[in-house]
């Protein structure tokens, strides 16, 4: 490491002892204030934001999948401060940032209503829903009476932490500074992955205002900066976003270190670790009967699923799971080929994506090659099984299995959540994807396949992406990871209402897309969503949607509304 790293690590921590004491004092009034001038940063700054993260990637400026960097950059970031400084205000006013919201049971449980939360969430995003899952026995009188966190004694710190950043979607680490800093109450030094140091200026614009009431620090540099923060004396808490791999480097070491370590139960980093790991993300597709219109939607929707900024996101889905029995499987299994081969071509700018795909093609030489140059792949007749190397690690590059079993209707969900529980590697997100007349007929059997499906994150007729890009959905695994067994990872970030005692988070979308769902009788006027990799004018809708985050005003919306229409 060179001395000038080490001098910037010591720098910012000492900054940040002297920050905690200033945090202490600063009142929730105050807290609220300053995200409100970041939102306003935010806005300010989205512009050369999104041109940097085009540059990381090599995106065409021109392209529409630059709305992908406007939607999971600048967007999000804004409207989480919005909410965020929504809940500060409930706080200091004395009411729980749960007062006004809805809730309902849902089997033993207490779910609370996280989205549409207002009158513009139900027009931007009409039929889409979500809600939080609470854990069994957390009643809504405790919900209430816990909500806020470590905000409810805003001047209780709990000293430093850090902030392991991620390389891909750029508003992770900026998010997660958010909540290690609200939630928790830790003052946060952020280091940077390298892939986004060109971002740096901007994040310091934009979290500037806690930078100037010491708050927050950022540091960059590699993984000797990374080790040297973690394992600081003045450090209290690590949060990660990454691989599990990364992960258990850096709490168990490496090789045979790491061996002995874990069979003693020693870890090498013994402060308390969070972590957001991805995995392996099951589409569980219900068999039904599907117009042709419907075949070829939803199997843009699964490119979409994988091809999101690439495939290289933590909740991209890497198999299907269908029924061998569904008369339509051949059908759709051709759209999903069409609907990959189509999606627009894009540079492969993760470190080490061809080598993870030339991996895949060694595990499965008979792998179609789709797309551009054939750099994506598509396996099929996966095996339901463990071993399966598809199944059993994050590939993190464009290439996508298909897994069949061998039946319907109650018999396929349950054959589906176990599989999905049994097979795929780690618990953040897995997708369902379901005609109305499907959930209909399975009635409560589709009830179970839901309730029994142990993901952080389950999106039915949705991307689990939408649950990210809520601000007050949670974001994270399901809970009971440990650090030996850390999967998909352990804890939640995100949940701007800063709920307790969280289970998973359900989203809900349409089916079809408008008009065609208010044809068949879904209550849903959404288009396209401009999330899809083939959405037109995603690029306009997502700018305008992040005009919108940062500086809320109905005049906005027909614009939005106009762009998101010729999607």
């Amino acid at each position: 490491m060179q001395d000038l790293e080490l001098q910037a690590v010591e720098s910012a921590l000492t900054d940040l002892v002297d920050g905690e004491r200033r945090w202490a004092t600063t009142t929730l009034e105050q807290r609220r204030d300053l995200l409100m001038r970041m939102r306003d940063l935010t806005g300010a700054h989205a512009q050369e934001w999104v041109d940097t993260a085009v540059q990381i990637k090599g995106l065409d400026p021109n392209s529409p999948l630059v709305g992908e960097e406007w939607m999971s950059g600048p967007y999000v970031m804004a409207a989480s401060l919005g909410v965020l400084a929504d809940t500060l205000d409930h706080l200091a006013q004395g009411r729980s940032p749960l007062a006004d919201v809805k809730f309902h049971d849902v089997r033993d449980r207490v779910a609370v209503n996280v989205l549409p939360t207002s009158v513009y969430d139900g027009l931007l995003l009409s039929g889409f829903s979500a809600e939080v899952w609470l854990r069994r026995g957390v009643s809504r009188a405790a919900a209430k009476a816990e909500a806020g966190l470590a905000q409810l004694d805003p001047s209780r710190t709990a000293g430093i932490g850090v902030v392991l950043g991620a390389g891909n979607i750029m508003s992770i680490a900026p998010l997660d500074v958010l909540y290690e800093l609200i939630a928790h109450n830790r003052v946060v030094v952020l280091k940077l992955n390298p892939i986004t140091d060109p971002l740096l200026p901007v994040f310091g614009k934009v979290l500037a205002p806690l930078i100037e009431v010491g708050a927050v620090r950022i540091v960059t540099g590699g993984a000797e900066v990374g080790g040297a923060l973690v394992q600081h004396d003045l450090v209290n808490h690590v949060h990660m976003t990454g691989s599990a791999r990364t992960h258990d480097a850096i709490v168990w070491g490496v090789g045979d270190e790491a061996v002995e370590r874990k069979r003693a139960s020693d870890p090498k980093l013994t402060k308390p670790v969070t972590s957001e790991l991805g995995g392996v993300s099951p589409t569980i597709v219900i068999p039904g009967r599907w117009s042709n219109a419907d075949l070829k939607f939803q199997a843009q929707h699964v490119a979409t699923q994988r091809l999101h900024n690439g495939g290289y996101n933590c909740v991209a889905s890497q198999a299907l799971i269908i029924s061998s029995d569904r008369d339509q499987k051949d059908r759709f299994l051709a759209e999903v080929r069409n609907a990959i081969a189509a999606a627009p071509e894009r540079a492969a700018y993760y470190p080490g994506s061809d080598d993870r795909v030339a991996s895949a093609l060694e595990s499965y030489p008979n792998a179609e090659r789709l797309g551009p140059g054939g750099g994506r792949l598509l396996v099929d007749d996966v095996r339901p099984d463990a071993t399966e190397p598809i199944l059993s690690g994050e590939y993190f590059s464009p290439v996508y299995g298909v897994v069949e079993i061998p039946c319907t209707g109650a018999a396929f969900t349950g054959a589906a959540a176990r599989t999905a529980n049994e097979v795929f590697a780690g618990t953040l997100g897995v997708n369902i994807i379901a005609a109305p007349a499907s959930v209909k007929e399975l009635g409560a059997a589709f009830d179970d396949l839901v309730e029994d499906l142990h993901y952080g994150t389950i999106a039915i007729n949705a991307w689990t992406g939408v649950g990210y890009l809520t601000p007050t959905a949670s974001w994270g695994a399901y809970p009971g990871h440990t650090i030996d067994d850390v999967q998909s990872g352990i804890g939640v970030v995100h949940n701007a209402w800063l709920m307790d005692g969280i289970e998973r988070t359900v989203v809900r979308g349409p089916f079809r897309p408008a008009p065609r769902s208010v044809i068949r009788g879904e209550l849903a006027l959404s288009p396209k969503p401009p999330w899809f990799v083939n959405n037109k004018t995603a690029a306009t809708t997502g700018k305008r949607l992040t005009e919108f985050a940062a500086d809320p005003r109905a005049s906005r919306l027909p614009g939005i509304f106009a762009s998101a229409l010729r999607g």
